[in-house]
């Protein structure tokens, strides 16, 4: 079944005027589009907290159930609220249209509503879930909105693939590939008919050449009558379990709930089903940084409306060339008694303060005792940040690989010039012969070989 062609475009539902009670709520038309600036320039690494205003503008007005009066009164004390905290981010956000967006929208809404600008402010208060029964809460979602039954009613169970980011930073790709690479900046995950997965991917320290997620986006696209579109964001030290206009499922359709946010850790672990495409996603925070985790069906992998431009995101096609660390050569310069730093000519220098060589091993097989490339991976981080965190990110990276990677047997990956243990074994190869077994067999055939010489 092909999905209809979306087109990634957020638009507001109501305009800016509002009028009477929940003029509140629909003066908030401009929010999708806030988040839709907000991720569409995603390159900017300075600290802007723009995200932050938005989401705590949202929180402070969505839900009220007061009069109109008093709505009146909150939604006005929310926009000074909301003008107060994008002029305290003022000077980080200068070159953020998202900011600008927000900023315009403010001076508006306040002009509509005749909102003083001096007056009382409000404080942030949670998105109340609202009562069983409403749109947010229904459980009979139509067939479509379940993949597994809408996509594979009478065809076989489909076939699902993992794709992994993390640490410093290494990808596992949704065709079992593991690179190292370097990719500084705003980079593509993931592209398709249904989502796109994008990471800023910043500097650990000063001076070093050591780089690792610090901001993702994720954007559901609208999808029929399952889900509305929605973005879901995060920063270094900010893992919000909800999406960016506050809710926690996919808005106002029947199927809302065929995609929902689980908070499993309180700012530190958040898995994302996607039920309407089979799609399973957990993004962590270990140390300072966001690791990525996803689980998706390969029809959903391969829908995209543009086939050229398919190779573009790294899940599915790896890091270019140009952006990748020869893992080997690192190791084989950094391997070696008492060694604290690589060489100045190695991929990728070294922070100041790293680990040596033994200390790194030592540390890594504590949490990872298989010598696979996550082990490898751990290694490689130590010596390039000193950051001790980043053995925490290579083990839940490998932990997702377990929970979420649908073959069993290829959970672990090596090197491809070593076998893992037993590997040769399991796949039946006999040892080569040995150059001793290769003369005793050629012993009965001597003298015949004697005499074809001597004629």
């Amino acid at each position: 079944m092909q999905p209809p062609r979306e087109r990634l475009v957020v638009t507001g539902r109501a305009g800016w005027m509002g009028m009477g009670r929940g003029a509140a709520r629909s003066a908030l038309g401009f929010w999708p589009t806030l988040a839709f600036l907000l991720c569409s320039f995603p390159a900017a690494t300075s600290p802007c907290k723009i995200l932050k205003c938005n989401s705590e503008f949202w929180s402070a007005t969505a839900g009220s159930q007061s009069q109109v009066a008093d709505e009146a009164r909150e939604f006005c004390a929310a926009l000074r609220t909301y003008a107060l905290c994008t002029r305290r981010t003022a000077r980080t956000c200068r070159g953020d249209l998202a900011y600008h967006s927000a900023v315009h929208g403010i001076e508006d809404l306040m002009s509509q509503h005749n909102c003083s600008k001096d007056g009382p402010t409000s404080q942030p208060r949670l998105r109340t879930l609202p009562p069983p029964g409403d749109s947010q809460e229904r459980s009979d979602s139509p067939e479509i909105c379940h993949y597994e039954k809408s996509f594979h009613k009478h065809a076989a169970t489909p076939n699902y693939t993992h794709c992994g980011l993390f640490g410093d930073p290494h990808l596992r790709t949704f065709t079992d590939r593991f690179q190292t690479c370097k990719v500084q900046g705003a980079w593509p995950l993931i592209d398709n008919n249904y989502l796109n997965v994008q990471v800023t991917n910043t500097p650990v320290l000063p001076g070093s050449a050591a780089t690792a997620t610090s901001k993702l986006t994720i954007i559901f696209k609208n999808f029929q009558e399952c889900v509305d579109q929605k973005v879901y964001q995060a920063e270094m030290d900010e893992l919000p379990a909800a999406f960016a206009d506050g809710s926690k499922n996919g808005g106002d359709k029947h199927g809302a709930n065929s995609l929902k946010i689980t908070e499993k850790v309180s700012g530190q672990h958040v898995e994302i089903q996607a039920k309407y495409i089979g799609t399973t996603i957990v993004v962590r925070q270990v140390g300072r940084y966001l690791t990525f985790a996803v689980r998706m069906p390969e029809e959903v992998v391969n829908a995209v409306e543009d086939r050229d431009s398919q190779g573009l995101y790294l899940c599915l096609r790896g890091c270019p060339l140009n952006q990748q660390i020869d893992f080997q050569a690192f190791r084989a310069n950094a391997e070696g008694p008492g060694t604290r730093r690589q060489a100045a000519a190695s991929p990728a220098p070294a922070a100041p303060d790293t680990f040596p060589y033994e200390t790194a091993a030592a540390k890594c097989k504590e949490k990872l005792p298989v010598e696979d490339l996550y082990y490898q991976a751990c290694v490689f981080d130590l010596l390039t940040t000193g950051d001790v965190n980043f053995t925490l990110a290579a083990y839940y990276a490998l932990e997702d690989v377990k929970m979420l990677h649908s073959n069993k047997d290829r959970l672990h990956l090596y090197e491809r010039t070593q076998e893992p243990p037993g590997r040769a074994a399991a796949a039946g190869l006999s040892p080569a012969p040995s150059p001793l077994l290769g003369s005793l067999l050629l012993l009965p055939m001597l003298p015949g070989l004697l005499e074809a010489m001597a004629a």
